[in-house]
Protein backbone atom coordinates (compact mmCIF):
# COMPACT_ATOMS: atom_id res chain seq x y z
CA UNK A 1 0.00 0.00 0.00
CA UNK A 2 1.30 3.45 -0.92
CA UNK A 3 2.01 5.63 2.10
CA UNK A 4 -0.46 8.52 2.44
CA UNK A 5 2.33 11.02 2.97
CA UNK A 6 3.86 9.91 -0.33
CA UNK A 7 0.49 10.32 -2.03
CA UNK A 8 0.25 13.87 -0.78
CA UNK A 9 3.75 14.64 -1.98
CA UNK A 10 2.68 13.50 -5.45
CA UNK A 11 -0.78 15.00 -5.26
CA UNK A 12 -0.32 16.77 -8.60
CA UNK A 13 -0.68 13.31 -10.15
CA UNK A 14 -3.48 12.17 -7.88
CA UNK A 15 -7.16 12.77 -8.51
CA UNK A 16 -8.25 13.93 -5.08
CA UNK A 17 -11.84 12.81 -4.46
CA UNK A 18 -14.11 12.62 -1.46
CA UNK A 19 -13.11 9.03 -0.66
CA UNK A 20 -9.46 10.02 -0.37
CA UNK A 21 -10.28 13.05 1.81
CA UNK A 22 -12.53 10.89 3.99
CA UNK A 23 -9.68 8.36 4.28
CA UNK A 24 -7.29 11.07 5.47
CA UNK A 25 -9.83 12.34 8.00
CA UNK A 26 -10.44 8.79 9.18
CA UNK A 27 -6.83 8.18 10.18
CA UNK A 28 -4.59 9.34 13.01
CA UNK A 29 -1.53 10.44 11.07
CA UNK A 30 1.48 11.58 13.08
CA UNK A 31 3.02 13.36 10.11
CA UNK A 32 -0.17 15.34 9.49
CA UNK A 33 -0.79 16.42 13.06
CA UNK A 34 -0.50 19.69 14.87
CA UNK A 35 2.68 21.00 16.46
CA UNK A 36 1.27 21.09 19.99
CA UNK A 37 4.51 22.33 21.50
CA UNK A 38 4.56 25.34 19.15
CA UNK A 39 0.93 26.07 20.01
CA UNK A 40 1.59 25.93 23.74
CA UNK A 41 4.55 28.29 23.35
CA UNK A 42 2.39 30.72 21.38
CA UNK A 43 -0.34 30.59 24.02
CA UNK A 44 2.13 31.12 26.87
CA UNK A 45 3.61 34.08 25.01
CA UNK A 46 0.29 35.90 25.54
CA UNK A 47 1.04 36.10 29.27
CA UNK A 48 0.78 33.82 32.28
CA UNK A 49 -2.58 35.17 33.45
CA UNK A 50 -4.12 34.85 29.99
CA UNK A 51 -2.73 31.34 29.52
CA UNK A 52 -4.08 30.29 32.90
CA UNK A 53 -7.50 31.68 31.99
CA UNK A 54 -7.59 29.63 28.77
CA UNK A 55 -6.60 26.44 30.58
CA UNK A 56 -9.30 27.05 33.19
CA UNK A 57 -12.11 28.51 31.05
CA UNK A 58 -11.82 26.71 27.73
CA UNK A 59 -9.38 23.78 27.87
CA UNK A 60 -10.96 22.17 24.79
CA UNK A 61 -10.93 25.22 22.52
CA UNK A 62 -8.23 23.77 20.22
CA UNK A 63 -8.60 20.38 18.53
CA UNK A 64 -6.02 17.63 18.60
CA UNK A 65 -5.89 17.13 14.83
CA UNK A 66 -6.26 19.08 11.60
CA UNK A 67 -9.09 18.53 9.13
CA UNK A 68 -8.39 17.75 5.48
CA UNK A 69 -10.44 19.25 2.66
CA UNK A 70 -9.88 19.16 -1.07
CA UNK A 71 -9.08 22.09 -3.32
CA UNK A 72 -12.39 21.43 -5.05
CA UNK A 73 -14.28 21.74 -1.76
CA UNK A 74 -12.49 25.00 -1.05
CA UNK A 75 -13.44 26.39 -4.45
CA UNK A 76 -17.05 25.26 -3.97
CA UNK A 77 -17.25 27.13 -0.68
CA UNK A 78 -15.78 30.25 -2.27
CA UNK A 79 -18.33 30.02 -5.09
CA UNK A 80 -21.19 29.89 -2.59
CA UNK A 81 -19.79 32.87 -0.68
CA UNK A 82 -19.47 34.87 -3.91
CA UNK A 83 -23.04 33.98 -4.85
CA UNK A 84 -24.36 35.09 -1.46
CA UNK A 85 -22.56 38.40 -1.95
CA UNK A 86 -24.30 38.77 -5.31
CA UNK A 87 -27.72 38.09 -3.76
CA UNK A 88 -27.41 40.53 -0.86
CA UNK A 89 -26.02 43.30 -3.08
CA UNK A 90 -24.06 46.43 -2.22
CA UNK A 91 -24.67 47.83 1.29
CA UNK A 92 -25.64 51.38 2.08
CA UNK A 93 -22.53 53.43 2.96
CA UNK A 94 -23.64 54.09 6.54
CA UNK A 95 -23.89 50.36 7.35
CA UNK A 96 -20.22 49.67 6.51
CA UNK A 97 -19.35 46.08 5.58
CA UNK A 98 -19.32 44.07 8.80
CA UNK A 99 -16.39 42.24 10.40
CA UNK A 100 -15.90 38.50 10.79
CA UNK A 101 -18.81 37.07 8.88
CA UNK A 102 -18.84 33.33 9.48
CA UNK A 103 -19.97 31.00 6.70
CA UNK A 104 -20.44 27.55 8.22
CA UNK A 105 -20.33 24.48 5.94
CA UNK A 106 -20.92 20.77 6.30
CA UNK A 107 -18.76 18.70 3.95
CA UNK A 108 -19.83 15.18 3.05
CA UNK A 109 -20.01 12.74 0.12
CA UNK A 110 -22.86 14.75 -1.41
CA UNK A 111 -20.83 17.98 -1.55
CA UNK A 112 -20.37 21.20 0.42
CA UNK A 113 -23.41 22.58 2.21
CA UNK A 114 -23.84 26.08 3.63
CA UNK A 115 -25.61 25.53 6.94
CA UNK A 116 -25.81 29.17 8.02
CA UNK A 117 -24.20 32.59 7.90
CA UNK A 118 -23.23 34.34 11.14
CA UNK A 119 -22.49 38.03 11.46
CA UNK A 120 -20.80 37.86 14.85
CA UNK A 121 -18.69 34.75 14.37
CA UNK A 122 -16.27 34.25 17.24
CA UNK A 123 -12.89 32.59 17.33
CA UNK A 124 -10.81 34.56 14.82
CA UNK A 125 -8.37 36.01 17.38
CA UNK A 126 -7.81 32.62 18.98
CA UNK A 127 -7.28 31.15 15.53
CA UNK A 128 -4.69 33.82 14.81
CA UNK A 129 -2.62 32.34 17.62
CA UNK A 130 -3.28 28.75 16.50
CA UNK A 131 -2.67 29.17 12.77
CA UNK A 132 0.35 31.41 13.09
CA UNK A 133 1.97 29.03 15.55
CA UNK A 134 2.00 26.46 12.75
CA UNK A 135 3.90 28.49 10.16
CA UNK A 136 5.80 25.48 8.87
CA UNK A 137 2.62 23.51 8.18
CA UNK A 138 0.82 23.33 4.86
CA UNK A 139 -2.58 24.70 5.75
CA UNK A 140 -5.08 27.27 4.62
CA UNK A 141 -4.22 30.63 6.13
CA UNK A 142 -0.48 30.10 6.66
CA UNK A 143 0.30 32.38 3.74
CA UNK A 144 -1.81 35.10 5.38
CA UNK A 145 0.26 34.82 8.55
CA UNK A 146 3.35 35.65 6.54
CA UNK A 147 1.63 38.98 5.81
CA UNK A 148 0.72 39.33 9.52
CA UNK A 149 -2.88 38.29 10.19
CA UNK A 150 -3.12 40.83 13.00
CA UNK A 151 -2.57 43.62 10.51
CA UNK A 152 -5.27 42.16 8.30
CA UNK A 153 -7.69 42.32 11.24
CA UNK A 154 -6.79 45.83 12.42
CA UNK A 155 -7.04 47.16 8.86
CA UNK A 156 -10.51 45.64 8.61
CA UNK A 157 -11.70 47.57 11.66
CA UNK A 158 -10.05 50.73 10.41
CA UNK A 159 -11.82 50.28 7.11
CA UNK A 160 -15.17 49.99 8.88
CA UNK A 161 -14.40 53.38 10.46
CA UNK A 162 -12.96 54.85 7.26
CA UNK A 163 -16.09 54.08 5.23
CA UNK A 164 -18.01 56.62 7.34
CA UNK A 165 -15.30 58.99 8.52
CA UNK A 166 -12.63 59.05 5.83
CA UNK A 167 -9.12 59.87 6.99
CA UNK A 168 -10.08 60.72 10.58
CA UNK A 169 -8.08 58.32 12.81
CA UNK A 170 -9.85 55.54 14.72
CA UNK A 171 -9.06 56.18 18.39
CA UNK A 172 -11.45 54.30 20.68
CA UNK A 173 -13.14 50.89 20.42
CA UNK A 174 -15.53 49.12 22.77
CA UNK A 175 -15.69 45.30 22.58
CA UNK A 176 -19.26 44.76 23.75
CA UNK A 177 -21.05 41.67 25.05
CA UNK A 178 -23.34 40.87 27.95
CA UNK A 179 -21.27 40.20 31.07
CA UNK A 180 -18.14 39.78 28.95
CA UNK A 181 -15.96 38.38 31.72
CA UNK A 182 -18.41 35.48 32.10
CA UNK A 183 -18.39 34.60 28.40
CA UNK A 184 -16.74 31.37 27.31
CA UNK A 185 -14.62 33.23 24.75
CA UNK A 186 -13.62 36.05 27.10
CA UNK A 187 -9.93 35.18 26.50
CA UNK A 188 -10.53 36.13 22.88
CA UNK A 189 -11.81 39.56 23.92
CA UNK A 190 -8.53 40.08 25.77
CA UNK A 191 -6.59 39.18 22.61
CA UNK A 192 -8.62 41.70 20.61
CA UNK A 193 -8.01 44.37 23.25
CA UNK A 194 -4.26 43.75 23.05
CA UNK A 195 -4.37 43.92 19.26
CA UNK A 196 -6.06 47.31 19.31
CA UNK A 197 -3.59 48.53 21.92
CA UNK A 198 -0.60 47.57 19.80
CA UNK A 199 -2.18 49.54 16.94
CA UNK A 200 -2.52 52.66 19.11
CA UNK A 201 -6.27 52.30 19.57
CA UNK A 202 -7.75 52.42 23.09
CA UNK A 203 -10.03 49.40 23.57
CA UNK A 204 -12.52 48.68 26.37
CA UNK A 205 -14.22 45.37 27.07
CA UNK A 206 -17.67 46.32 28.26
CA UNK A 207 -21.19 45.21 29.03
CA UNK A 208 -23.77 47.38 27.19
CA UNK A 209 -24.75 48.87 30.54
CA UNK A 210 -21.25 50.39 30.80
CA UNK A 211 -21.92 52.55 27.72
CA UNK A 212 -23.33 55.99 28.53
CA UNK A 213 -25.44 57.86 25.98
CA UNK A 214 -24.72 61.57 25.63
CA UNK A 215 -25.88 64.14 23.13
CA UNK A 216 -22.88 63.57 20.89
CA UNK A 217 -22.64 59.79 21.14
CA UNK A 218 -21.65 56.89 23.37
CA UNK A 219 -19.04 57.03 26.11
CA UNK A 220 -17.18 54.38 28.07
CA UNK A 221 -15.13 55.24 31.13
CA UNK A 222 -15.43 58.91 30.22
CA UNK A 223 -14.10 58.42 26.69
CA UNK A 224 -16.18 58.82 23.56
CA UNK A 225 -16.43 55.51 21.66
CA UNK A 226 -15.68 55.65 17.95
CA UNK A 227 -16.49 52.02 17.12
CA UNK A 228 -18.32 49.17 18.83
CA UNK A 229 -17.07 45.67 18.03
CA UNK A 230 -20.41 44.00 18.59
CA UNK A 231 -20.47 40.48 20.07
CA UNK A 232 -24.07 40.68 21.30
CA UNK A 233 -26.63 38.08 20.27
CA UNK A 234 -29.54 40.54 20.25
CA UNK A 235 -29.01 41.19 16.57
CA UNK A 236 -31.56 44.02 16.34
CA UNK A 237 -30.16 45.79 19.46
CA UNK A 238 -33.73 46.32 20.67
CA UNK A 239 -32.73 45.43 24.23
CA UNK A 240 -30.10 48.17 24.15
CA UNK A 241 -31.93 51.32 23.00
CA UNK A 242 -29.02 53.64 23.83
CA UNK A 243 -26.69 51.62 21.58
CA UNK A 244 -29.31 51.27 18.86
CA UNK A 245 -30.08 54.99 18.95
CA UNK A 246 -26.43 56.01 18.69
CA UNK A 247 -26.03 53.71 15.70
CA UNK A 248 -29.21 54.99 14.05
CA UNK A 249 -27.91 58.57 14.44
CA UNK A 250 -24.48 57.61 12.99
CA UNK A 251 -22.86 58.70 16.27
CA UNK A 252 -20.94 55.44 16.54
CA UNK A 253 -19.83 52.77 14.10
CA UNK A 254 -21.27 49.38 15.12
CA UNK A 255 -19.84 46.30 13.45
CA UNK A 256 -21.46 43.93 12.90
CA UNK A 257 -24.78 45.77 13.16
CA UNK A 258 -28.51 45.06 12.69
CA UNK A 259 -28.34 45.82 8.98
CA UNK A 260 -25.61 43.22 8.48
CA UNK A 261 -27.64 40.55 10.24
CA UNK A 262 -30.79 41.37 8.27
CA UNK A 263 -28.97 41.20 4.94
CA UNK A 264 -26.90 38.06 5.54
CA UNK A 265 -27.79 36.05 8.60
CA UNK A 266 -31.52 36.30 9.23
CA UNK A 267 -32.47 32.63 8.97
CA UNK A 268 -35.18 33.21 6.35
CA UNK A 269 -32.40 34.26 3.97
CA UNK A 270 -31.49 30.57 3.65
CA UNK A 271 -34.89 29.98 2.05
CA UNK A 272 -34.08 32.63 -0.56
CA UNK A 273 -30.57 31.31 -1.16
CA UNK A 274 -31.99 27.84 -1.89
CA UNK A 275 -34.87 28.99 -4.15
CA UNK A 276 -33.74 29.13 -7.82
CA UNK A 277 -37.04 30.61 -8.98
CA UNK A 278 -36.83 33.53 -6.53
CA UNK A 279 -33.16 34.06 -7.35
CA UNK A 280 -33.88 34.12 -11.08
CA UNK A 281 -36.66 36.66 -10.51
CA UNK A 282 -34.17 38.80 -8.57
CA UNK A 283 -31.83 38.80 -11.58
CA UNK A 284 -29.08 36.67 -10.06
CA UNK A 285 -26.59 35.28 -12.58
CA UNK A 286 -26.90 31.68 -13.71
CA UNK A 287 -23.48 30.96 -12.20
CA UNK A 288 -24.64 32.31 -8.84
CA UNK A 289 -27.87 30.30 -8.97
CA UNK A 290 -25.93 27.15 -9.84
CA UNK A 291 -23.50 27.67 -6.93
CA UNK A 292 -26.32 28.23 -4.45
CA UNK A 293 -28.44 25.36 -5.78
CA UNK A 294 -25.51 23.01 -5.32
CA UNK A 295 -24.24 24.50 -2.06
CA UNK A 296 -27.27 25.48 0.06
CA UNK A 297 -29.60 22.73 1.28
CA UNK A 298 -33.26 23.34 0.48
CA UNK A 299 -34.69 25.56 3.21
CA UNK A 300 -38.36 26.30 3.88
CA UNK A 301 -40.24 28.50 6.31
CA UNK A 302 -42.25 26.32 8.68
CA UNK A 303 -45.98 26.93 8.38
CA UNK A 304 -48.02 25.53 11.30
CA UNK A 305 -50.96 24.77 9.01
CA UNK A 306 -48.74 22.14 7.37
CA UNK A 307 -47.90 20.43 10.66
CA UNK A 308 -49.10 16.99 9.53
CA UNK A 309 -46.80 17.06 6.50
CA UNK A 310 -43.87 18.32 8.57
CA UNK A 311 -44.31 15.48 11.05
CA UNK A 312 -44.40 12.89 8.27
CA UNK A 313 -41.24 14.32 6.66
CA UNK A 314 -39.43 15.41 9.84
CA UNK A 315 -36.55 12.92 9.47
CA UNK A 316 -35.40 14.70 6.31
CA UNK A 317 -35.11 18.12 7.94
CA UNK A 318 -33.19 20.15 10.51
CA UNK A 319 -35.36 22.71 12.36
CA UNK A 320 -33.91 26.10 13.40
CA UNK A 321 -35.53 29.04 15.18
CA UNK A 322 -35.55 32.17 13.02
CA UNK A 323 -34.16 34.30 15.84
CA UNK A 324 -31.86 31.66 17.28
CA UNK A 325 -28.08 31.57 17.58
CA UNK A 326 -25.42 29.11 18.63
CA UNK A 327 -27.66 26.10 17.81
CA UNK A 328 -30.02 27.01 20.64
CA UNK A 329 -33.47 25.62 19.97
CA UNK A 330 -32.25 23.75 16.86
CA UNK A 331 -33.28 20.12 16.35
CA UNK A 332 -32.66 17.26 13.99
CA UNK A 333 -36.04 16.05 12.81
CA UNK A 334 -35.24 12.39 13.41
CA UNK A 335 -34.52 13.20 17.08
CA UNK A 336 -37.73 15.13 17.73
CA UNK A 337 -40.29 14.14 20.34
CA UNK A 338 -43.92 14.92 19.68
CA UNK A 339 -43.90 17.53 22.43
CA UNK A 340 -40.93 19.44 21.02
CA UNK A 341 -42.36 19.17 17.51
CA UNK A 342 -45.60 20.78 18.68
CA UNK A 343 -43.60 23.60 20.30
CA UNK A 344 -41.78 24.16 17.01
CA UNK A 345 -45.08 24.40 15.16
CA UNK A 346 -46.15 27.20 17.50
CA UNK A 347 -42.93 29.15 17.14
CA UNK A 348 -41.07 30.95 14.33
CA UNK A 349 -38.91 28.33 12.60
CA UNK A 350 -37.26 27.41 9.33
CA UNK A 351 -36.46 23.87 8.23
CA UNK A 352 -33.34 22.98 6.28
CA UNK A 353 -32.88 19.75 4.36
CA UNK A 354 -30.62 17.56 6.51
CA UNK A 355 -26.96 17.71 5.44
CA UNK A 356 -24.80 15.65 7.75
CA UNK A 357 -21.42 16.98 8.93
CA UNK A 358 -18.15 15.31 8.07
CA UNK A 359 -16.21 13.22 10.56
CA UNK A 360 -12.60 13.38 11.77
CA UNK A 361 -10.82 10.73 13.80
CA UNK A 362 -8.71 12.13 16.62
CA UNK A 363 -6.28 10.39 18.93
CA UNK A 364 -5.62 12.72 21.89
CA UNK A 365 -2.74 11.75 24.14
CA UNK A 366 -3.94 9.49 26.94
CA UNK A 367 -7.41 9.00 25.44
CA UNK A 368 -9.00 6.40 23.21
CA UNK A 369 -9.26 7.30 19.50
CA UNK A 370 -12.68 8.67 18.59
CA UNK A 371 -14.52 10.02 15.58
CA UNK A 372 -15.80 13.57 15.96
CA UNK A 373 -18.13 15.57 13.74
CA UNK A 374 -16.82 18.71 12.10
CA UNK A 375 -17.93 21.76 10.21
CA UNK A 376 -15.77 24.27 8.34
CA UNK A 377 -16.07 27.99 9.07
CA UNK A 378 -14.89 30.59 6.57
CA UNK A 379 -14.23 34.01 8.10
CA UNK A 380 -15.14 36.53 5.43
CA UNK A 381 -14.74 40.29 5.05
CA UNK A 382 -15.96 42.20 2.02
CA UNK A 383 -16.54 38.93 0.19
CA UNK A 384 -12.98 37.67 0.77
CA UNK A 385 -12.05 34.63 2.85
CA UNK A 386 -9.53 35.83 5.44
CA UNK A 387 -9.27 32.70 7.52
CA UNK A 388 -10.64 29.18 7.61
CA UNK A 389 -10.98 26.70 10.45
CA UNK A 390 -12.84 23.53 11.31
CA UNK A 391 -14.72 22.88 14.53
CA UNK A 392 -14.66 19.34 15.95
CA UNK A 393 -17.37 18.23 18.34
CA UNK A 394 -19.63 15.48 19.68
CA UNK A 395 -23.40 15.62 19.89
CA UNK A 396 -25.60 18.02 17.97
CA UNK A 397 -23.75 21.31 18.45
CA UNK A 398 -20.24 22.76 18.36
CA UNK A 399 -19.99 23.18 22.12
CA UNK A 400 -16.18 23.25 22.66
CA UNK A 401 -16.60 20.79 25.52
CA UNK A 402 -15.23 17.67 23.79
CA UNK A 403 -11.73 16.39 24.67
CA UNK A 404 -9.78 16.41 21.41
CA UNK A 405 -12.33 18.76 19.86
CA UNK A 406 -12.47 22.51 19.33
CA UNK A 407 -11.07 24.78 16.62
CA UNK A 408 -8.96 22.81 14.17
CA UNK A 409 -6.49 23.65 11.44
CA UNK A 410 -7.65 23.10 7.86
CA UNK A 411 -5.26 21.46 5.41
CA UNK A 412 -6.16 21.80 1.73
CA UNK A 413 -5.17 18.86 -0.49
CA UNK A 414 -4.80 20.14 -4.03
Amino acid sequence: MVDLAEQLETKDHFDVDHDFIAHLNGECLDWAGMDSEALQQALQAQGADWYGLVKERCPHVFAAAPVFISEMQLQQMKAVIAAVEEVVGTPEPQTALGVFYGYDFHLNAQGTHLIEVNTNAGGAFLLDVLVCSQREATLYGAEVCEQDLEQVFIEMFRNEWRLLHGAVPLKTVAIVDEQPEAQYLYPEFLLAQKMFGRAGVTAYIADPSALQARDDGLYCDGQRVDLVYNRLTDFTLQRYPHLRSAWDKWQVVVTPNPSHHERYAEKRKLALFSDPVALRAQGISQAGIAALSAGVPQTRIVVPAEAANWWDERKQWFFKPVSGYGSKGAYRGDKLTKRVFEEIMQADYIAQRLALPGERKVCPAGLEPQSLKFDVRCYVYDGRVQLMAARLYQGQTTNFRTPGGGFALVRVVE
